[in-house]
């Protein structure tokens, strides 16, 4: 066995839902497996997308060789344009995720620089030590894989996310043989996708949404409004077939769900009939009930096409009374008002609203691995050392105690959280310190505007107490105050009656207490001003608003 450290470092997703990066290093080179964004919480006021922090990358900027992508969900590429940005290394994905990438970087402006090389699955490819072997999996996008990691150690399988979906629509089936042959030969480390540990038995087929979809179609009776997540390409698949069955045109709204079902087409994933597609303004053209529309917006996000129709402000997209809404996908935490939100308004348009109300046969199925999937793959590979990956912590810990109940299949279980650095030699594994991790917050507009804490903090201090403006007139030449200060507030409600005098009285004592010297000296008469306000404000009110003087010269 040769000597020498590798090391598994996860730069996010270990611990959290999203983020997924995972930096793999022996000796002076590192692959990165994945480079996903989160969805900011609402505390994040105004941040349109969250990165991980790469600075451990960016510190051996010289040994980074690639970005390895397992599939093409925005939680696995959508910190893409941030790392290349910074980075530019060549990334390696299976033919629809780099159709995802190419959209993605085309929109930043990085395409023409990048160096994209497609991955097939069971065809391996080399990476300086590495040797990678892409293994067909089943989720709930197409064209995925789990990898097969071959280091000087031993092989490390990361399977992404994924189920073991015996039927999947595409007839691109899960490859279990890969799995046990690697079982069979000893694999070093298995990391695996804990998204679903809590929920008991298998994660049903995709097929199982077939039935619930057949029994909408014959039951609408309007126009049916279908809804899911834009890279659901088996679910968009599986309404165009049934439109086409029952013999209602289809149009897609929404500019994900343009782009997905274009690039699917594009790549063979879907068949859409001749004559089958309309245009958004075509809708109004056909009667109701031969009208299938694919609109995106599932989780209520407020510029969606889906939410716009919900208040009826959609040029093309009209919802009206017995008209039939279906929402095919699960409600991501954190995003239940505001899908809540828009079913609400649904129902006042009167539409029928279809949604995930746990009823069988299901509207959407879950594209992760359950308890029975998990042990499976564990059963068969049989890894030395386990590592649950995907997932907040109390995930990443219930799957650490499922793999640690079977006691033949798994050597040591390591629970590791975004940071650690795990170390593997000759000797065993063990954690080995950390390194810097943390979020970086982009802000809408270039997609790479970093927001920096002092900026969220001032804008959740502006949120709860607005501001203070006190704005005074100062003679140039002579440095006296031309007239009262004017105080301007927003969002800052103030004491009783005449409080605002009070502030202004404040700001005269300030500048009537001051030298000519000071006044003249602009940055300390603010300070001075802003120091005196702050604490007479706080002191009569309990509160602290922003205080910004401004100063004119006249």
């Amino acid at each position: 066995m040769p000597s020498g450290k590798l090391h598994l470092v996860p730069l996010g997703g270990l611990g959290e839902f999203g983020m997924n990066c995972m930096a793999v290093r022996w000796g002076d080179d590192i692959i990165v497996v994945d480079a996903g964004m989160m969805f900011p919480e609402a505390e994040l006021l105004g941040v349109d997308i969250v990165v991980p922090d790469i600075s451990y990358l960016m510190e051996n900027r010289q040994r980074v060789r690639a970005i390895v992508l397992t599939h093409g969900h925005e939680d696995h590429i959508g910190a893409l344009p941030w790392v290349l940005s910074e980075l530019n290394v060549p990334v390696w994905g299976t033919e629809f995720t780099l159709a995802y990438v190419e959209d993605k970087l085309d929109e930043h402006g990085l395409l023409d620089d990048a160096e994209l090389r497609e991955i097939r699955p069971g065809e391996r490819f080399k990476i300086g030590p590495f040797t990678i072997h892409p293994i067909q999996v089943t989720h709930s996008l197409v064209d995925c894989v789990s990898l097969a990691i071959h280091t000087p150690l031993g092989v490390v399988i990361h399977t992404g996310d994924f189920k073991v979906d015996p039927t999947p629509t595409d007839n691109r089936l899960f490859d279990l043989h890969a799995f046990a042959e690697y079982g069979k030969e000893g694999v070093l480390a298995l990391l695996q996708d804990s998204t679903n540990v809590e929920r008991r038995g298998y994660t049903p087929s995709e097929r199982a949404v077939r039935r619930k979809f057949d029994e909408v179609f014959a039951r609408t009776e309007r126009r049916l409004f279908i809804s899911c997540f834009a890279s659901s390409i088996h679910r968009i698949k599986l309404a165009v077939e049934m439109a086409f069955e029952h013999g209602r045109k289809v149009a897609f709204v929404g500019r994900s769900m343009n782009n997905s079902s274009e690039i699917a087409e594009d790549l063979g994933y879907i068949e859409i009939p001749d004559g089958l597609l309309i245009t958004p303004g075509e809708i109004k053209n056909f009667a109701p009930e031969k009208v299938c529309v694919m609109i995106s917006g599932t989780q209520g996000e407020p510029m969606s096409a889906l939410s716009r129709a919900a208040v009826d402000n959609h040029k093309h997209a009209k919802i009206e009374k017995g008209d039939t809404v279906v929402l095919s996908s699960r409600i991501i935490p954190g995003n239940e008002k505001a899908i809540y939100r828009m079913v609400d308004h649904l129902f006042r348009r009167e539409a029928h609203v279809i949604y995930e109300d746990g009823s069988s046969p299901p509207i959407h199925v879950s594209g992760h691995a359950s308890q029975e999937e998990l042990k499976l793959i564990i059963n068969l590979v049989k890894p030395k050392y386990f590592i649950p990956v995907h997932g907040e912590y109390r995930q990443l810990k219930l799957h650490a105690e499922l793999a640690a109940s079977m006691r033949g299949s798994v050597g040591k279980v390591m629970l590791i959280e975004s940071g650690d650095i795990l170390e593997f030699d000759e000797l065993g594994a063990r954690k080995a310190g950390r390194v810097n991790v943390g979020r970086i917050c982009i802000d809408s507009g270039s997609r790479t505007d970093v927001v920096e804490d002092l900026v969220i903090k001032d804008r959740r201090h502006l949120s709860e107490d607005g501001f203070v403006l006190p704005i005074i007139a100062i003679h140039k030449l002579t440095g006296k105050v031309e007239i009262s200060p004017e105080i301007v507030t927003r969002g800052f409600t103030g004491g009783e009656n005449g409080f605002m005098e009070e502030v202004r009285q404040v700001v005269v004592e300030t500048l009537g207490q001051s030298s000519e010297e000071e006044r003249a000296d602009y940055g300390v008469i603010k300070e001075k001003i802003r120091a005196d306000l702050k604490r007479y404000i706080s002191k009569q009110t309990q509160k602290r608003p922003l205080i910004m003087p401004v100063i004119l010269e006249i």
